[in-house]
């Protein structure tokens, strides 16, 4: 019985891993040709839409500046952020407390009362 070997059938061929996901056929010239020629028109089209823009070079002079204003809000957002943080710290932390205090005199009230004579009916 050991020498039966049960083939497993949801293993694949390595040989037959990368078959049909190859294409080896080259692109045809005029094919070639229309990719390239959009290519350029894309790109005049982008020129021209960077050309449209107004002020650019107040823009780029001011870029490093924004990005100060950026990193100091940011900093700023941190510090507001941290702070609501620990206010919702406090008030969870408050809040399980007034939890626990209720609970651990709920239990002491039993504990002193002990088990008290119930009512027959």
């Amino acid at each position: 019985m050991s020498e039966l070997k049960i083939p497993n059938l949801n293993n694949k061929s390595r040989q037959f891993l990368f078959k049909n996901k190859l294409t080896l056929r080259r692109k045809s010239k005029t094919k070639i040709l229309s990719e390239s020629l959009l290519m350029l028109i894309s790109a005049f089209v982008l020129i021209c839409l960077n050309l449209l823009i107004p002020q650019k070079k107040v823009l780029i002079y001011s870029f490093m500046d924004n990005i100060y204003k950026i990193y100091f809000n940011f900093l700023d957002f941190i510090k507001y952020f941290y702070q609501i943080i620990l206010v919702l710290l406090i008030v969870s932390s408050a809040l399980v407390s007034v939890i626990l205090i209720i609970g651990a005199l709920s239990r002491l009230y039993k504990i002193i009362m002990g088990k008290t004579k119930k009512h027959k009916y």
